[in-house]
């Protein structure tokens, strides 16, 4: 039989010489000697790669455990378009599994040498076959994309493979943690995948995504932007919320594709890891971190250092909506979803971006097995016409469905302010929170105090001879009573009102407590959570 590898054209090498030619094996010694001729060309990847960047084996390679990686499908060919093409092995794609920390992962990258990484039918398959690999054996996947979107040439059977593969990704969404790394181009249906998986990693200066395209962009409206602009790392991270994390080069984005790892199971069936529990912080500084004035900020994540162990923190798409934190993290070796208001933003308010973003966050948690641990100061939802006409009430509707809807075990703490709505949504015990706790400095009310007063006084103030001197005293009132954990306590709904300084020990306790935790949820196909 004719050896399909002496018609296929032999492309130019990136360092000079390509492998050698493979012909027609005799005998069993020569039979190896072709299988390796034959992997010296799948290995030989396409032509010369952008400066400064790996190619997709090496970014394998830079990701897992040394000497783990096991290549699945290294001799599958391009498809025959009928214009001569060459059919390089691979296609495009190397897709494997290996290990990262000893743990089992499923891993593919594109290869933008082949095809400018573009997917293909037989790119697509293999992709497609790896994905339900990784369900199978219950183990996260991670996606190194680098990629120019569907194969024209191939016409349908590629979107046919863009479509296939994201229907897997939402079989295994709650299933199996998915990672997206985006390292290079990443537009049209190739972005949906990302979109889809539960964290999107980008490289900044290097990573583009979106639909459209600048040039197509300022044909179709007229509008002009860079690709930057568009959809570069810093727009995906801090504008539109499409990324999760920010790298300033491709390894540090690898590393955190570890680092994250570390704090997540491989399935949703198993347990999260457990570590030796770090140290514990010095607590007595919380004592003095939230300022007397009101109105006056502080940083939260001064708070979460305090109580975390080692005072580590991941943080979770930190410059898209910083007025509320998402972040991994660990306590007594657990890992724990943790989301709090940050003041120093905003003042903490929950506006569509923060509500939106902390409920995937708390979605992801749930699905996972991560406990949530939340630290409230918010003065309620955010008011004005822009955010009402953008949709807060169904928008903001998404905090408070996820919330309910958790059955992980839930510890919250109020620290300062938890107003209106924004108490209720922040892991309150109405929402299904299981141990709820409040610093003295708390104030759970409808409304702060002046606002309160201007509604409830307003005839007695409008008549009073001195309207100012009425207002203070009114206002020190309802501070003494409304402006108060106690109340909230008295009734039960906060379990016990603890010194700052003791609240790594009774979120440590509050989190042994429950780590039996069973909350059976009705039958159902899923809920329907206002998207």
């Amino acid at each position: 039989m004719t050896p399909e590898a002496t018609t296929s054209p032999t492309r130019s090498s990136p360092t000079g010489t390509p492998p050698p030619a493979i012909r027609a094996p005799d005998c069993t010694a020569e039979r190896i000697a072709a299988l390796e001729r034959r992997r010296a060309r799948a290995l030989f990847g396409g032509g010369p790669r952008r400066r400064g960047e790996f190619g997709a084996r090496e970014r394998i390679g830079l990701l897992l455990d040394e000497d783990s990686f096991t290549e699945t499908g290294q001799f599958v060919r391009a498809r025959a378009t009928g214009d001569g093409a060459d059919r390089p092995y691979g296609d495009g794609v190397v897709t494997g599994h290996g290990t990262i920390d000893g743990r089992p992962v499923c891993v593919f990258a594109q290869d933008p040498t082949v095809f400018g990484g573009s997917m293909g039918e037989a790119f697509g398959e293999k992709t497609v076959a790896l994905m339900d690999l990784a369900l199978k054996t219950g183990c996260p996947v991670i996606g190194l994309n680098d990629g120019g979107g569907a194969r024209i040439q191939e016409g349908v059977a590629s979107l046919a493979l863009y479509a296939e593969l994201v229907r897997r990704n939402v079989r295994a969404s709650g299933v199996i943690p998915q990672i997206s790394v985006v390292l290079g181009p990443c537009a049209g249906g190739a972005a949906y995948s990302p979109a889809i998986t539960d964290f999107t990693v980008m490289v900044d200066g290097a990573s583009h995504m979106f639909v459209t395209g600048p040039d197509v962009i300022e044909t179709v409206t007229g509008e002009r932007a860079s690709a930057e602009e568009l959809g570069g790392a810093r727009t995906s991270n801090s504008v539109n919320g499409n990324a999760h994390f920010l790298a300033a080069d491709e390894k540090e984005a690898l590393d955190t594709v570890r680092d994250l790892l570390s704090y997540l199971p491989a399935n949703n069936m198993e347990r999260p890891p457990r570590y030796t529990p770090g140290d514990a912080p010095a607590g007595a500084a919380l004592d003095e971190v939230v300022p007397d004035r009101l109105g006056q900020a502080y940083d939260m994540r001064d708070v979460l250092r305090a109580v975390v162990d080692d005072g580590e923190l991941l943080e979770v798409q930190e410059l898209f909506a910083p007025n509320i934190v998402c972040a991994l993290a660990l306590v007594e070796g657990g890992p724990v979803g943790v989301v709090a208001n940050q003041p120093l933003h905003a003042a903490g308010v929950l506006d569509i971006d923060a509500s939106e973003k902390a409920a995937r966050f708390v979605r992801f948690c749930d699905a996972f097995g991560l406990p949530l641990l939340t630290f409230a100061d918010v003065p309620g939802y955010l008011s004005g016409v822009r955010q009402e006409q953008a949709g807060i009430i169904r928008r903001g509707a998404k905090l408070l469905y996820a919330y309910a809807e958790a059955t992980v075990p839930k510890v919250t703490v109020v620290v300062r302010k938890a107003y209106g709505g924004g108490y209720a949504v922040m892991g309150s015990k109405h929402l299904g929170a299981d141990v709820n706790l409040a610093w003295p400095t708390a104030r759970i009310a409808v409304m702060g105090a002046e606002g309160a007063v201007g509604v409830l006084h307003r005839r007695d103030l409008a008549a009073a001879a001195d309207p100012g001197a009425l207002r203070a005293r009114l206002v020190a009132a309802y501070e003494n009573t409304h402006g108060t954990p106690y109340l909230a306590a008295e009734r039960g709904y906060v379990d016990a009102v603890i010194a700052p300084r003791d609240t790594r020990a009774h979120v440590c306790r509050a989190l042994r407590a429950l780590r039996g935790k069973r909350a059976p949820a009705p039958e159902r196909r899923h809920g329907n959570i206002p998207l």
